[in-house]
């Protein structure tokens, strides 16, 4: 008899329906339950919060990012209120998984971008969420311009900024960063855009608000044989792809995208 049977009286045949792979987000575990195990979320809830001493709830993902805030819904298998505080090279986001949208698979690239940041840049972050792009780059010394129209996302950004005292270095502007010409005139010597799925053309509308010699870093969600014609297409508005890379597959042969660009 395994284990995973032992503790939650599993029957035998739907074993293997028990997910292996969860995400952590500070001490919540993000889970998908099968339809099969819909009996059996409970103790499958139980058995990933035995897999780690860390964990205090479980969330079960039951749609996918919808809305024009891009959250995902979530049903609370444990735990009480699914608000927690998620640390990350040394910066603390807070959030309520409910209410905002976030994903911790990408922590190595935000550290990867942050790093790139100089302390007297001017540097926009459209699409910021709570802050994992924008607060690192504001704890570098740059002066950070964070965009995002999620009320909820956009209150707990205030708290990160708060939280990683960096209440100096960033602006937080609650709004559509797809109307960005009708709020902002100011320009950047960088942008860090996690582009949401289906937004390509935003590139170009913020394109004007970097400077000549800027960088860019951009997410696009392609496939593989899709990656040469877009690079193509950067270059011809007057980018420099100097790389590009994967961070991750968010469907069957659907990858996101990070292309490193300048301004020529």
């Amino acid at each position: 008899m395994s284990m995973i049977q032992k503790i939650a009286n599993i029957p035998e045949e739907l074993l293997d329906q028990v997910p292996k792979r969860f995400d952590i987000v500070g001490d919540i575990a993000v889970v998908s339950v099968p339809a099969e195990l819909e009996l059996y979320k409970l103790p499958v809830a139980e058995h990933i919060a035995s897999t780690r001493g860390n964990i205090r709830g479980v969330l079960n993902k039951v749609t996918k990012l919808e809305g024009e805030h891009r959250v995902a819904g979530f049903e609370v298998l444990l735990g009480d209120v699914p608000v927690t505080i998620h640390e990350e090279f040394g910066f603390r986001s807070g959030m309520d998984l409910r209410e905002v949208f976030f994903n911790g698979r990408l922590a190595f690239e935000r550290q990867r971008v942050s790093s790139k940041v100089r302390a007297d840049e001017d540097v926009i972050v459209p699409f910021c969420g709570i802050g994992p792009f924008a607060i690192p780059a504001a704890a570098k010394g740059a002066k950070v311009v964070a965009i995002e129209k999620n009320p909820h996302a956009c209150r707990w950004l205030f708290e990160n900024v708060r939280l990683n005292n960096v209440d100096g270095n960033i602006h937080p502007i609650l709004a559509d960063a797809s109307d960005i010409g009708s709020f902002l005139k100011a320009r950047f010597d960088r942008a860090i855009i996690p582009t949401p799925y289906g937004m390509d053309g935003f590139l170009e509308k913020l394109l004007p608000f970097v400077r000549k010699g800027g960088n860019v870093h951009f997410y696009a969600f392609k496939k593989q044989y899709q990656i040469e014609g877009l690079m193509g297409q950067y270059s011809d508005m007057g980018l420099d792809v100097v790389e590009h890379r994967r961070c991750g597959n968010i469907a069957p042969s659907i990858s996101r995208w990070a292309f490193d660009m300048v301004k020529e």
